[in-house]
């Protein structure tokens, strides 16, 4: 396959693409009070700024990958781009609600199609083995910059220059990703011929995660019994059962079923769901910790959280190392029972404590957070076929985004049991969130033990050299 010679510079745009969709999920957290001050949202519609987000990225992943297969992976990532910079320019020009929630939609979408776009991407412009593997870590490590980074430059702009300049801040990434992506990234694409577009599938799959993960989104705030949410989780459960027994029929189907023989795909989306229902759940628990207990300003609840990035950069340097001593179930363990251990630590934390408090905890979960959150994407793209490359990403971040909202609801419907308060975590007193906060971060460790189990199960757990990581499929 004919490489790119500018293989520095795609390396960096694709690192930088990822950096901005990590960014762009934490950095609405810090602005949305100003958000809902300045456009008069009510706190029950406020949510829907992060949600239009996260049901549309969500929605539409599958498909993204599936056109990134068929129309080829650059074209995508430069269109991705630009209803990305489109969404952003509109979301900082926004002056009502429905505007702004249209903007955060086509952001959403933007990202559903230049999330599977650009793992495919290193996929086919480095070399399966070290040197991918070596891309993959760098980008990976770009996401946790992306998310710690998100918290401050949210803190520091909506402070100082005002909440659009939230999203203005993406305008010109993405026009230099634009002009960039034809020079230094090599196209690939399935190969040539009919191209089939399994559309019932489409239809089933797209509507049928909205639904669920609306379902996932609403519960929390109307009830999980509730006639308005559970209608709609009941259809898009169905819609995706139908998705299943259309993709057994169909010729050329939108997700091969049989990607889920490769257990290192399989398991890869799995340990991409527990992530995220337990990492994932750190950013939002540990910034209302700061803000809400500690009444930390939002900028110093953001440099709070840089020796979590310092000691991500550190586990990612790790990782080739840990991959060829414990192979990739291992080296997963390893990461997820470091996050446990971190958030054990965390779930000490107390009213009267200090920013100080929180070190031990994140520098540990840091590490932790590297190695998985690589090594789960390493492991994914072993053996997938050129042609499937997309799909195969997008597999892996459909369990991403299902596991965060899944996580996210559970931990919160077991917070208000456990509470026995129906009241938002943001208007309870400090001793009651605080106490919330220790049953958020026991959970997570939880999560994490499970996770370690489940790795073992799914991974392939033969110890490979850097020049043969990922080079076996798993059948």
């Amino acid at each position: 396959m004919n490489r790119s010679k500018y293989k520095g510079l795609a390396l960096m745009l694709l690192a930088v693409s990822q950096l901005i969709l990590a960014l762009d999920y934490t950095i609405i957290f810090v602005a949305l009070p100003a958000i809902g001050e300045a456009l008069g949202f009510s706190a029950n519609h406020l949510q829907w700024v992060v949600s239009a987000y996260s049901l549309v990225f969500g929605g539409f992943l599958l498909i993204g990958g599936r056109l990134s297969d068929l129309l080829g992976r650059r074209k995508m990532f430069i269109g991705a781009m630009i209803l990305f910079g489109l969404g952003s320019l509109l979301g900082g020009l926004a002056t009502s609600q429905i505007i702004l929630i249209i903007a955060r939609g086509l952001q959403g979408l933007g990202g559903a199609l230049l999330s599977p776009a650009t793992l495919s991407l290193i996929m086919s412009n480095f070399e399966e083995g070290a040197e991918r593997n070596r891309a993959i870590s760098i980008w990976a490590a770009m996401g946790g910059v992306g998310l710690s980074l998100g918290l401050l430059l949210g803190g520091v702009l909506t402070s100082y220059i005002g909440w659009e300049s939230t999203f203005f801040v993406n305008v010109p990434i993405t026009i230099m990703a634009i002009i960039l992506a034809p020079i230094v990234l090599v196209e690939s694409k399935a190969a040539s011929g009919k191209k089939h577009y399994d559309a019932t599938g489409t239809i089933s799959v797209t509507v049928g995660m909205i639904l669920v993960v609306y379902y996932l989104i609403q519960s929390p705030v109307e009830g999980w019994a509730s006639a308005g949410t559970l209608t709609f989780g009941i259809i898009g459960a169905i819609l995706l059962l139908l998705f299943v027994l259309i993709e057994n029929r169909t010729k050329e189907p939108l997700l091969p079923l049989r990607l889920f023989r490769n257990r290192n795909l399989t398991g890869a989306a799995l340990m991409a769901a527990l992530f995220s229902a337990s990492f994932g759940s750190l950013y939002y628990f540990l910034s209302l910790y700061t803000q809400g207990v500690l009444h930390l300003t939002a900028i110093q609840s953001g440099l709070s959280f840089l020796p979590l990035t310092i000691s991500a950069f550190f586990g990612a340097k790790l990782v080739n190392k840990m991959l060829s001593t414990f192979g990739a179930a291992g080296t997963i363990a390893i990461g997820m029972g470091l996050g446990g251990i971190g958030f054990i630590l965390l779930s000490g934390l107390s009213v009267s404590g200090s920013a100080w408090g929180i070190i031990p905890g994140i520098v540990i979960i840091g590490l932790g957070q590297a190695l998985v959150f690589t090594t789960m994407f390493i492991a994914g793209s072993a053996g997938i076929d050129p042609k499937e490359q997309g799909v195969g990403a997008a597999m892996i971040s459909t369990g991403q985004q299902i596991g965060g909202a899944v996580g996210l609801a559970v931990i919160m419907a077991i917070i208000s049991v456990s509470m026995g308060s129906d009241a938002s975590l943001e208007s309870m007193a400090a001793a009651d969130l605080n106490q919330a906060i220790h049953t958020a971060f026991v959970l997570a460790a939880s999560i994490t033990a499970l996770a370690i189990l489940i790795a073992f199960a799914t991974l392939r757990q033969k110890k490979m050299s850097n020049i043969d990581i990922t080079n076996h499929a798993s059948h």
